[in-house]
């Protein structure tokens, strides 16, 4: 494993795959009825968030817990940083305090990479969502999710070739799209991205992947379909002409949904706006894996903390003991 996790494309297939690999290790210690590892013990880990966050603070603070880190949650809101303190000045009192790892959400794009390769800081960077850019554990919790579904809970070392996945909706304003495209092209899946012209960022035909304008016609081969939030907080302009318009072209309902293979699952980031890009019957059936990806998402950070904290063998081991050792 790498020192950083900034962005999804910086893995490589071995590394993605050691992630979920550890992620599965993980997600058998929460099913104990005592969740703790003593793998972090005395590590102490910082939540520097300069954005609202709710899922992904509570995600990484609960991963870090189970990990029995010392954790430290930072919020720009309420400290030096609304009174005008600069990021480098943030990241030494974190140092002279010394934390062994940061956490960093960041509405700039490239804040993360900023601080890993400043000099301002001496401790590991895990990148939990930067502007437009990327949000590397959100892309790995949803390959794990898809993994699990797709391929088998048994599925260690494996990859998700020959999946068909489609992300649908605001691409343009998404950092969870933009790493997701690029982790899964990294596993081996073939994505399609479905949105209007207008929410689809300059240059998307250089991206690994397919883009189509018709959810309908795409529906039918697509192994997973994850729907994307359209952000109305990152928008100065109108980019489709009313609510009810988008959610007839672009919206996930059960018509659109029984199109689908009776193996595919339905996805969403989080937090979804029912009515609009989703429909409550979607969002609440069998086939939707939201909460999966919630819980999944503790598992996840689990196994990136781990990996670029307490080393690249696996986690718990189940190996049988050897004659050797029964005697």
């Amino acid at each position: 494993m790498m020192r950083h996790l900034i962005s999804a494309a910086d893995l490589t297939r071995d590394d993605a795959v050691l992630i979920l690999d550890t992620t599965e290790e993980m997600a058998r210690v929460s099913d104990r009825p005592i969740k703790k590892l003593p793998a972090l013990r005395g590590r102490t880990i910082c939540n520097l968030f300069f954005e609202d966050s709710t899922r992904t603070r509570i995600s990484f603070e609960a991963a870090e817990k189970r990990l029995s880190a010392d954790v430290i949650n930072f919020a720009a809101k309420g400290s030096s940083v609304s009174k005008g303190e600069s990021l480098k000045d943030t990241a030494q009192t974190l140092e002279a305090m010394g934390v062994d790892a940061v956490v960093i959400r960041h509405s700039a794009s490239g804040a993360p990479y900023r601080l890993a390769t400043s000099g301002w800081i001496d401790a590991p960077v895990i990148n939990a969502g930067d502007g437009t850019h990327q949000h590397p554990t959100q892309a790995l919790l949803d390959a794990f999710t898809m993994r699990r579904r797709l391929v088998g809970e048994d599925a260690l070392g494996q990859d998700l070739t020959g999946k068909r996945i489609t992300l649908v909706g605001d691409v343009l304003h998404s950092r969870v799209a933009r790493s997701n495209v690029d982790l899964l092209h990294t596993l081996g899946a073939d994505v399609t991205l479905v949105a209007p012209p207008t929410l689809l960022p300059v240059g998307v035909e250089h991206w690994t992947c397919d883009v189509s304008y018709d959810l309908d016609a795409v529906l039918p081969k697509s192994d997973a379909v994850m729907m994307l939030r359209v952000q109305r907080e990152r928008m100065n302009a109108a980019f489709f002409p009313t609510e009810r318009e988008y959610s007839r072209r672009y919206g996930l309902d059960g018509e659109r949904m029984a199109k689908m293979p009776e193996h595919g699952i339905v996805m969403h980031p989080g937090p979804m706006v029912r009515g609009m890009e989703i429909t409550a019957e979607v969002a609440d059936s069998d086939r939707c894996t939201v909460v999966e990806q919630v819980a999944n998402g503790v598992h996840t950070r689990m196994a990136v903390l781990y990996l670029l904290l307490g080393g690249n063998e696996p986690a718990v081991s189940h190996a049988r003991p050897t004659d050797s050792e029964n005697k």
